[in-house]
């Protein structure tokens, strides 16, 4: 458990908060513990109808912590253990859930998003994946998941040259629902999660399989992408760009 992650039930909705403000909600391997942790723990309980993850006002997530990632990956050849983790939880979750983003969400704070079921974004957001600019691969299954959500050429875009997504946008290329003012995501992600919880459970259940990719299909991707990710983190590109990025965090 870690303090940087708030989990609450509230009705019939359990809500993830990321707190990490002083380092923009970077992820660390105890935040991907608690946060797998706390939706696979959601799965055998039916008091528990609908997820939310959220980061609060101004920020979702900045992604890895740098540091956590070198630290936690040394020796692994493959992508930390607790960020796998939490990507399982994420795709073999069976409850709807909801990604309040207001601010940025980078690097697996935008993969995320892609397996989430409904999406609210503040005017503020942006989601982008610099993978290319460490040297790196997509994460998560999102080179499966993004391109189905808006296709090749907006995938490209994001995934390969690491462009930056407004809110408008994403919106525009149908990976989020609502675009509101910041401040205001979970309060309207709360506001759909009453709306989902007042639906009939087991139909939400079944129609939201339906429309899920199979999970097998999606764990494959995960090995596939985590192997090659393992790979990147020792290849002379990643290490090279790498030590510059911390060298410009030391200079700040």
């Amino acid at each position: 458990m870690t303090e940087h992650v708030i989990v609450t039930d509230e009705d019939a909705t359990r809500i993830i908060r990321l707190r990490r403000p002083e380092k923009k909600n970077a992820l660390t391997q105890d935040m991907y513990l608690t946060m797998s942790e706390a939706i696979d723990s959601a799965q055998n309980n039916p008091a528990i109808r609908c997820m939310i993850i959220t980061g609060g006002s101004g920020v979702f997530t900045s992604g890895n912590d740098v540091d956590d990632l070198l630290r936690a990956s040394q020796g692994l050849g493959s992508r930390p253990l607790n960020a796998v983790k939490f990507l399982y939880s994420l795709v073999h979750n069976k409850k709807p859930i909801i990604a309040a983003v207001d601010g940025v969400a980078v690097g697996i704070g935008a993969t995320m998003v892609f397996h989430c079921d409904y999406v609210l974004a503040s005017t503020t957001a942006t989601f982008s994946t610099p993978f290319i600019h460490l040297g790196l691969v997509p994460e998560g299954a999102s080179s499966l998941l993004v391109p189905m959500a808006m296709g090749h050429q907006r995938a490209f875009s994001m995934l390969v040259m690491g462009r930056a997504i407004s809110a408008e946008d994403a919106k525009i290329a149908g990976f989020v629902n609502a675009v509101v003012a910041p401040g205001h995501t979970e309060v309207e992600a709360r506001k759909v999660a009453l709306d989902i919880c007042a639906l009939p459970v087991e139909a939400v259940t079944l129609s939201r399989r339906l429309l899920k990719q199979p999970p097998d299909e999606l764990v494959h991707r995960i090995e596939q992408e985590s192997h090659m990710f393992g790979e990147r983190m020792e290849s002379p590109e990643a290490i090279a760009a790498f030590k510059s990025f911390l060298a410009r965090k030391k200079k700040k």
